[in-house]
C-alpha cells in the first residue's frame, strides 16, 4: 500500500463520527442475506455475516462474503436494517463507508459492494483497488 492511500485511509478513519462510517445493508440485500442464511442454517437474527477483503481479482483485491456464528476477539461488528456484519481489522480500512446491495438484474444475480473507497473496479465487480 502506498503512502497516500494510508493518508487517505487516516483521513477517513480520524473524521468525527466515524461510526457514520459502518457498512450499509440495503433493503433488497437484506431479503437476499436472510433468505439465504435460512437456507444455509444460520439464524439470521442471531448470526453473521462476515465481509472481508483479500488479495485477488483483476484489479487487486476481492470482495469475500460469508456467513459465520462466530465473532472473533478483532472484529469490527455493526448492525444495519436488523443485518448483524462482522469485519476483520485489515478488512474493515478498505470497507469503510460500503453499502452491501442486491442486485438480480439481467447482467446476473449476486450481492454488490457500493465502495467509495475504491478509484478502480473490474467488469464483473468482485475486486476492486484503491
Amino acid at each position: 500500500m502506498e503512502k497516500q492511500d494510508l493518508n487517505r485511509i487516516f483521513a477517513i478513519l480520524f473524521r468525527p463520527n466515524l461510526h457514520c462510517y459502518m457498512i450499509k445493508v440495503s433493503e433488497t440485500a437484506k431479503k437476499k442475506v436472510v433468505e439465504l442464511m435460512n437456507e444455509d442454517g444460520f439464524n439470521s437474527t442471531t448470526d453473521f455475516v462476515r465481509v472481508g477483503v483479500k488479495s485477488g481479482g483483476c484489479s487487486g483485491l476481492s470482495y469475500d462474503l460469508k456467513f459465520d456464528k462466530i465473532q472473533q476477539e478483532d472484529d469490527k461488528v455493526f448492525e444495519d436494517n436488523g443485518v448483524k456484519i462482522i469485519v476483520d481489522k485489515k478488512s474493515f480500512l478498505y470497507l469503510i463507508g460500503t453499502t452491501l446491495e442486491y442486485s438480480g438484474g439481467l447482467n446476473g444475480a449476486g450481492f454488490v459492494f457500493n465502495n467509495p473507497n475504491a478509484n478502480r473496479t473490474c467488469g464483473c465487480g468482485e475486486s476492486f483497488s484503491l
